[in-house]
């Protein structure tokens, strides 16, 4: 399962996200968009909008810290 969070270091629901993967004990590659420029736009390409975080599962995309939608495609 490939996991990627695409986020911002003061957004709260950003540190949510990475919060629950850890508690889980779930890898995942994170990317913070404010320093990596590239990441950015991959993120935007992604999901359409600027909002973090954008959270990668697969092939699944979820924005925000959607913990329902997390577990779905965790399944």
């Amino acid at each position: 399962m490939d996991i990627k969070i695409y986020y911002t270091p003061t957004c709260p629901y950003c540190i949510q996200a990475k919060k629950y993967f850890d508690k889980k004990k779930i890898a995942y590659t994170d990317f913070n968009v404010v320093a990596d420029k590239e990441k950015a736009q991959e993120m935007i390409d992604l999901s359409g909008q600027m909002g973090v975080p954008v959270i990668k599962i697969d092939n699944k995309i979820i924005i925000g810290f959607d913990q329902e939608e997390i577990d779905k495609a965790l399944k």
